[in-house]
């Protein structure tokens, strides 16, 4: 044996004269083995820097002890707040977690499911990404018996498993808090038209207007495809408006960041001129001068760390159950006055 090479079981084997079938049972605590065999086995695997072959106990117990996580950007403080509960999660059930984001483009999500496909992970957490329209990969991880689990931004199909906000209650919320505050020309910057977050936003956004008696002004939606440009396109739409909205409910925080710069920009004052609430809840608002006037809770920690309970349930089931749905209901907080 080479110095420094990590030692195989027949090599301990020979060094204590004993058969490998005995040394590999000693390793692995077998009650056959008496305890002064077993600790003269471990320590002399010890002295030989012994390390198991993984290979084969993924072969043996028919898992590889790794989950995949596919999300849209993996530097979102949104998602980030999800990773840091999936983490902590798998550690607990010494799995170890393989990352990969797909910046919304839909074929880069594909191959990385492929990827994570191909190297036998056990289960994936997945948030899809603004241009995902087609999901093949869900036949493709069930056919190689992968289990799948989707949280917050999730296809509109009912036979997945699946956890998320409920973007109404906060919208409702936020509606009522813009009346209460003697706000009637109300907006909604939306995102993608045919994304199912922005499809549930709309809806409430629309029921929070009829709940309040406010007529609904098709001028007063606009979606944006939530890059910088789309999101100063839609914010300059609306004021280019005669009777412009004097409060705005933007799709997520970024999109109110790029929007706020461009009130700015045009000598409009924030909180005064116009008011903006946004989803999501960036953890920077508060170190911010003119943060929105609220934000929307949507509870990424609590929703990565129930998707992944789900997801090591799945994982260890004998028979695969029934699909479920998982829903937090958002939040309105951080108001100033």
């Amino acid at each position: 044996m080479k110095e420094g090479k990590p030692a195989t079981i027949k090599e301990i084997a020979r060094r204590l004269k004993i058969s490998p079938s005995t040394v590999s049972r000693a390793l692995n605590d077998h009650p056959s083995i008496g305890l002064v065999t077993t600790m003269r086995v471990k320590k002399v695997a010890a002295e030989m820097n012994y390390e198991p072959n993984q290979t084969a106990i993924f072969f043996k117990q028919r898992k590889t002890f790794t989950v995949g996580v596919v999300l849209p950007s993996l530097s979102e403080p949104f998602f980030s707040a999800a990773i840091s509960e999936i983490e902590n999660v798998a550690n607990e059930r010494n799995y170890t977690v393989i990352m990969g984001q797909s910046l919304d483009d839909a074929d880069r999500e594909l191959r990385i499911l492929q990827t994570l496909k191909t190297h036998r992970v056990d289960g994936v957490l997945m948030s899809i990404g603004k241009n995902t329209r087609d999901y093949p990969f869900i036949e493709l991880l069930e056919a190689a018996g992968i289990p799948i689990v989707f949280f917050d931004c999730v296809p509109d199909l009912n036979t997945i498993n699946r956890v998320v906000s409920d973007l109404e209650t906060g919208m409702l919320e936020a509606i009522d808090i813009f009346v209460s505050c003697g706000h009637l020309a109300i907006s909604l910057i939306n995102g993608p038209v045919l994304l199912p977050a922005s499809i549930e936003r709309k809806k409430a956004y629309l029921k929070g207007l009829s709940k309040c008696g406010i007529p609904f002004r098709e001028e007063y939606i606009v979606n944006t495809d939530l890059t910088p440009e789309g999101n100063e396109a839609a914010i300059s739409q609306l004021l280019a408006l005669s009777d412009r909205p004097s409060a705005v409910v933007s799709f997520n925080d970024y999109v109110a960041l790029d929007v706020m710069k461009t009130v700015r920009q045009k000598g409009l004052a924030l909180n005064q001129d116009i008011h903006f609430i946004s989803y999501a809840n960036y953890p920077l608002w508060k170190y911010m001068e003119n943060p929105p006037m609220a934000s929307i809770e949507q509870f990424p920690g609590e929703q990565g760390k129930k998707a992944a309970e789900l997801l090591f349930e799945l994982i260890d089931a004998v028979e695969r159950p029934e699909p479920v749905k998982v829903v937090f209901k958002s939040r309105l907080v951080n108001q100033v006055s």
